[in-house]
């Protein structure tokens, strides 16, 4: 198949002759294509039936309320046709330059199908009239050669195509006199309101519906449009307007000269009526061939246009168009997919979900206009502006139809967008324009910040937002994993580093971005900065008064304790762990007084500003072992459980292991209350079940080593007049043997909610 395909693009390339692009005007490039296609068979067939049951004002009422719909749509997209520089495709490549090529493309494919279809649907509609008239012809046969007669004109030009409209066009217009000219006998038993014999409202309304669709026809040529930004609207509204009145006047006339009982039982009443009925008869035929000729005009140019964009299978040979602007490739695979449509025969089924894609695509530019509107930017100034509620009723009625018409139908097409934008979001595409997809999201983000701001903040909404100060991302010794463990699903990161030299800070931007690249491949929220500064301290003061204000602020303070490890400190070959090495490496440019006081005064500023501290030293040997179980070290009157608790829950989420609940009793009478102590705490914060309790009985260092086996520590500290306990800090991981972890609330925390 791709072998015939690549061959296609050989044999239609442009002829050395080709050298002229046609272009269309606002006359025959928008409003004949859309008047041909929305005056369709509905109108000569259906409008009678509807009269019938609804009676004639109830007529007029439905089609208002139709046509009400693609009013609000014509009018949403002219008016971002006026904003954007529109691409070829129409609808397809306004989604795209809105929403991005995956929405784009979601619905440009069904939109396509639907209109190839579509147009199959109208050949078929042609043979049943052809053969009212010749009904001893082969209907295959009949069909065929309407197919490849249509075809030759939409392969040969579109300028061709549209000379063949315009005379389609006469004869429409002779037909619709032909039949408003009717004489009126039956006048005085016309009805006004009906009973809604044979159907009700909104089964005569949505069978109606599908009758003032068709207004994508001209839109569908904006590649071929001298002047898209001013032929679109006019041309679009201008057809809107001249078909609702020969709807309307059609309903009136058909009312008068018809009695109830042809109205219901007389498809062709409009030809027995009319002052002279053949020439409805080929408007009928006329009818159904223009709807397919347009069809087969826009399908070809909104599947080369996906192609160009790579949202579209077999994209390299299907984007070829010929010098004078003719995708000739996309023109034979449409009419191939119509012909094979037409073979099948009966398409009935498959008419209302080609409505269903028809209106999905008109809400979704009705939604694109309307977010871009609520949004608010500078950048949507159509010089044709509608009011925002009309995009939103245009939206809210095109889902409303979809459903009215046909619910599981609706949600089959749904289905089908969904997953072609999977489908188009793993192949990576890369557009040449921008959309409005992040300023989308970040004005949603703004709105709900200012919501937010509204109420107070409560700790039942707690999630672990972490500032993390990095000295250096080249030789950072913190673990991504654990960073990754403890924020992931919900939580955030906001990473910065401190530069003194102006022409570092643009590779140490790369180090920082490369560093953090694996949490933010894991779907956590990570920003980060590199600080011009003269030293680290004060940029890192900087950092956390000025995101005191934000709305998006940390609530805790991340730092890893670098550093000796008494006496397995770096020998004189060199020999030890990266983390040993980079310590000693700290300690040798920093030196220990001044780091130790960096940490306390980082520490005691995030302290200050009501932020929780974590502290992470890691064991250069055990690292985080297997990454299971957590031993919590609690003590009765600490102040500092709630936030090693969340941490723990978070930890036991992400590993999936157990939590142990260890405390030290001093003497053995503290056993009792300690174990209620626990259990209470259990039950209170809702630990897991297979949570532990361990209670050790002695001095706090001399059981140390009786503490169950685990793969990582936590410990609560309290900051004193002489700052952290550092030493204490150091010592911990080798005399657990394993990496540990200390926390200071903020108060703002609770386990307990």
């Amino acid at each position: 198949m791709k072998q015939a395909l690549a061959a296609l693009t050989n044999s239609f390339k442009s002829n050395s002759g080709e050298t002229t692009i046609k272009k269309f005007g606002t006359f025959g490039g928008v409003f004949t294509p859309n008047v041909l296609t929305i005056l369709g068979v509905i109108m000569y067939l259906r409008l009678g039936w509807v009269v019938g049951n609804a009676g004639i004002l109830g007529a007029v009422i439905i089609i208002l309320m139709a046509k009400t719909v693609t009013i609000c749509t014509g009018l949403s997209m002219s008016s971002i046709t006026t904003n954007i520089k529109i691409g070829a495709g129409g609808a397809y490549s306004i989604i795209s330059k809105s929403l991005g090529l995956e929405a784009g493309g979601s619905v440009g494919i069904p939109f396509y199908i639907a209109q190839t279809l579509s147009a199959a649907l109208y050949i078929i509609g042609f043979t049943e009239g052809w053969l009212r008239v010749f009904p001893d012809h082969i209907p295959l046969l009949v069909s065929s050669i309407a197919w490849i007669s249509l075809l030759a004109i939409s392969y040969i030009s579109a300028d061709l195509a549209i000379k063949v409209q315009y005379l389609i066009m006469a004869v429409l217009a002779a037909s619709i006199v032909s039949f408003l000219l009717s004489p009126a006998p039956h006048v005085a038993e016309a009805v006004y309101v009906g009973n809604f014999e044979r159907a009700n409202f909104w089964v005569v309304y949505a069978i109606f519906f599908p009758a003032v669709t068709g207004i994508m026809a001209g839109a569908n040529m904006s590649g071929d449009l001298q002047d898209p930004r001013r032929s679109i609207p006019i041309g679009t509204m201008s057809s809107i307007v001249v078909t609702m009145i020969i709807y309307i006047s059609m309903a009136v006339v058909v009312g008068l000269v018809s009695t109830p009982n042809e109205l219901l039982n007389n498809q062709m009443v409009m030809v027995d009526k009319a002052l002279w009925g053949p020439v409805v008869l080929a408007g009928i035929m006329g009818a159904t061939l223009s709807s397919a000729l347009g069809s087969m005009l826009g399908a070809p140019r909104l599947l080369q246009a996906l192609a160009e964009q790579r949202t579209a299978p077999f994209h390299k040979v299907l984007a070829v168009k010929t010098a004078s602007n003719e995708p000739r490739n996309a023109i034979i695979v449409t009419g191939i997919i119509i012909e094979a449509a037409i073979l099948l025969g009966n398409l009935d089924a498959l008419a209302v979900l080609i409505t269903m894609f028809f209106l999905i695509t008109y809400g979704m530019l009705n939604l694109v206009v309307f977010l871009q509107q609520s949004m608010q930017i500078i950048s949507f100034r159509p010089t044709f502006k509608v009011p925002r509620f009309v995009s939103l009723f245009g939206a809210v009625s095109c889902a409303f139809m979809m459903f009215l018409i046909n619910p599981v139908f609706s949600f089959v097409a749904i289905s089908v967008i969904i997953i072609i934008y999977i489908w188009l979001t793993r192949k990576g595409l890369d557009a040449d324009f921008g959309d409005i997809r992040g300023g989308l999201f970040l004005t949603l983000a703004e709105r709900a910040a200012r919501l937010a701001d509204k109420f107070p903040d409560h700790q039942i909404s707690w999630k672990p937002d972490l500032l993390v100060p990095i000295k250096d991302p080249k030789v950072w010794a913190g673990s991504m994993l654990f960073i990754r463990n403890i924020t992931y699903p919900s939580g955030s990161i906001f990473a910065f580093t401190v530069k003194e030299d102006e022409k570092e800070l643009e590779a140490d931007q790369a180090a920082l971005t490369e560093l953090l690249s694996p949490l933010k491949e894991q779907n956590i929220l990570v920003n980060s900065v590199v600080l011009e500064d003269q030293e680290f301290l004060h940029g890192a003061k900087m950092v956390i008064q000025t995101l005191r204000g934000g709305s998006f602020r940390p609530n805790t303070l991340f730092m890893t304790i670098g550093g000796e490890w008494g006496r397995n400190r770096i020998d004189s070959e060199g020999n030890g762990s990266i983390t040993q090495k980079i310590g000693g490496l700290r300690d040798r440019v920093f030196g220990p007084t001044k780091r130790d006081d960096t940490i306390n005064q980082v520490v005691s500023l995030a302290s200050k500003y009501k932020m929780g501290v974590i502290l992470l030293r890691q064991h250069p040997r055990m690292a985080f072992g297997v990454q299971k179980n957590v031993n919590l070290w609690l003590r009765d009157k600490s102040p500092n459980w709630h936030l090693a608790i969340l941490i723990a829950l978070q930890l036991q989420l992400n590993w999936g292991g157990k939590i142990n609940l260890v405390t030290v009793a001093e003497n053995g009478s503290e056993r009792a209350h300690l174990h209620d102590f626990l259990q209470r705490l259990s039950d209170q914060a809702r630990l897991p079940s297979t949570t532990e309790f361990h209670i050790l009985s002695g001095p706090f260092k001399s059981v140390l080593d009786t503490a169950p086996r685990a793969d990582l520590n936590i410990f609560g500290l309290s900051i004193n007049e002489r700052g952290l306990p550092l030493t204490f800090i150091r010592d911990m991981p080798e005399l657990v043997k394993t990496s540990c972890v200390f926390v200071i609330d903020s108060g703002h925390e609770s386990a307990l909610v």
